[in-house]
């Protein structure tokens, strides 16, 4: 069955992928009006998480907000359909860098790099960063049930010398690096919810205390790599500009935890600036009533 359903959505999956910029976003409007005007994909989730962390926003601007979100999730979507054909060209000119010399002078001190990002903005496009630097990149990400989509996304991932890790797999691959006087970038998106029983850290975001990942930050100090903050800003429809931004070049020298927060707090800036272009659609917040004693 996984198979059958592969090899009939593969298919139209890359005949949306070699549309014209202009019918692809075309598609992208229908598909708004498919997910938020008649199927309502999770619209009482985005309800709940901006009635949450905006309180004194008044109703017209939170359907604002969500509406422009919607757009913008549904632009993200067949942007990473495109991800299968666009060309290192055009996505370099639809996906630019700034402050890559944070990026390079690290290189350059012969330190690897643990890039931590959240689920704003766009991060489909972000791996063509690996077109500008000559050795590995990994990300970590939760492995598809259906294999061969997992495959494809591995695949398309590898184009620009980007590989796809899971957790398990993150420290013996990092570590193996280090061993082996290899330099690397790993891309971690480190604002998702942990379980709330396996949480090692609670603190505020968007005001609210909540579980944290702190995965990148205990990784950076344990083989030494250097911490940076990739903020993503939409430009215009199809564009991107990514900054990056220091969060800490020797780890070990940071409290536990101070990273994790230093990230935090520049996430909650990207969305204050702009709410529409986080990912509502995740419930970010579903442990907020579950906050253990020590950390109340």
């Amino acid at each position: 069955m996984q198979f059958l359903a592969y090899i009939l959505v593969y298919p139209i999956i890359w005949l949306i992928s070699i549309l014209p910029f202009r019918l692809l976003y075309a598609f992208s409007d229908g598909l708004y009006i498919l997910l938020y005007h008649i199927i309502g994909y999770r619209k009482q989730t985005v309800k709940e998480n901006l009635d949450l962390v905006f309180p004194n926003l008044s109703a017209t601007e939170k359907k604002r907000i969500t509406k422009a979100f919607y757009h913008h999730l549904c632009d993200m979507t067949v942007e990473a359909m495109k991800s299968l054909t666009i060309s290192e060209a055009e996505m370099k000119k639809r996906f630019q860098f700034k402050g890559f010399d944070v990026i390079h002078n690290l290189i350059e001190k012969d330190k690897s790099i643990a890039l931590m990002c959240a689920h704003y903005g766009s991060w489909e496009w972000i791996f063509v960063m690996q077109s500008f630097l000559d050795f590995k990149g990994y990300a970590v990400y939760k492995k598809l049930k259906n294999p061969y989509f997992d495959d494809l996304v591995k695949k398309i991932r590898a184009r620009y010398n980007s590989y796809l890790i899971t957790t398990k797999e993150t420290v013996p691959t990092l570590m193996h690096a280090k061993v082996n006087g290899n330099l690397t970038i790993c891309g971690f998106v480190s604002d998702q919810s942990p379980k709330a029983n396996k949480a090692h850290y609670w603190t505020e975001f968007m005001g609210i205390k909540v579980p944290v990942y702190t995965g990148a930050e205990m990784l950076s100090k344990r083989i030494n790599m250097s911490v940076v903050f990739f903020k993503v800003k939409r430009l215009r429809r199809g564009y991107y500009e990514t900054t990056f931004e220091l969060l800490a070049e020797d780890a070990k020298a940071y409290d536990n935890y101070e990273i994790t927060d230093k990230f935090l707090r520049k996430v909650e800036a990207q969305i204050e600036e702009a709410p529409e272009y986080y990912l509502w659609t995740h419930k970010r917040w579903k442990h907020r009533d579950k906050v253990p004693a020590e950390f109340q």
